[in-house]
């Protein structure tokens, strides 16, 4: 598996390196000091992991994080700080090391990735939901069982899914990567890290900033494609 180390300071990437020579399986392809290099490295070198500082000069690690266009790598945060831990796994990071890194927290942290490494590799032994299909949510008291083809929109939420669907926004207890795996992709398509829209829902297309597109949604809802998400969009589209 290829890691990227992303810190700041080069005494800990170095440190981190030397820890991360006891693992076999895990090969560091690169190094960044900064955000900046950061998000021009995971784009030429496509690496499966991060070891993610949070407070680096300029953009955070969150930031950098949060605006990664799909596929997003695993993440791992290695940092001083303790209290952004609950935004790091919103996030769905897989794990938050605190500064000095403890070896027995980071093989924790490594035999935690291939669990979940192994998971991702086994063929699903679930089928695509067809537009027909109807999923079941609850929210509180209320319940629906709602047709694929009526859901415009999903929305991230950490851990589940918010579903938009006639007047109602319910939360699915799924997360948007598992609901992805299920998803026709001649019917939906991932927008960003957050949102995945159904292209039956559509209403306008308009170009957005730096190349990219704003989508509007039947429902009101806008939603904005990068240009590179905006290019497979319209690959899709035939436009």
């Amino acid at each position: 598996m290829n890691a990227l180390l992303i810190d700041d300071e080069r005494l800990a990437r170095s440190e981190l390196r030397r820890l991360l020579s006891e693992f076999s399986d895990i090969t560091i392809v690169g190094e960044a000091p900064n955000a900046k290099v950061a998000r021009e490295l995971i784009a030429e070198l496509r690496p499966d992991l991060l070891f993610l500082d949070v407070q680096m000069p300029g953009e955070t690690g969150m930031k950098l994080l949060e605006t990664l266009e799909p596929p997003i790598p695993h993440v791992i945060f290695t940092t001083a700080y303790d209290e952004f831990a609950v935004k790091a796994f919103e996030l769905n990071a897989l794990d938050y090391l605190l500064k000095p890194v403890d070896p027995s927290r980071l093989a924790s942290a490594i035999e935690r990735l291939r669990e979940k490494s192994s998971l991702e590799e086994t063929p699903a032994k679930t089928t695509r939901l067809e537009a027909t299909d109807k999923v079941f949510v609850r929210e509180g008291d209320h319940c629906w069982f709602v047709e694929v083809n009526k859901i415009r929109l999903m929305e991230s939420e950490g851990n589940y899914t918010r579903l938009h669907f006639d007047e109602v926004k319910p939360q699915l207890f799924r997360s948007l990567n598992a609901m992805e795996a299920r998803l026709d992709e001649k019917q939906f398509f991932r927008a960003n890290r957050r949102q995945i829209i159904n292209f039956a829902w559509i209403e306008k297309i308009e170009p957005w900033f730096s190349g990219g597109l704003l989508v509007e949604l039947k429902g009101g809802e806008k939603i904005e494609l990068s240009r590179r998400q905006a290019q497979e969009f319209r690959e899709k589209m035939s436009l």
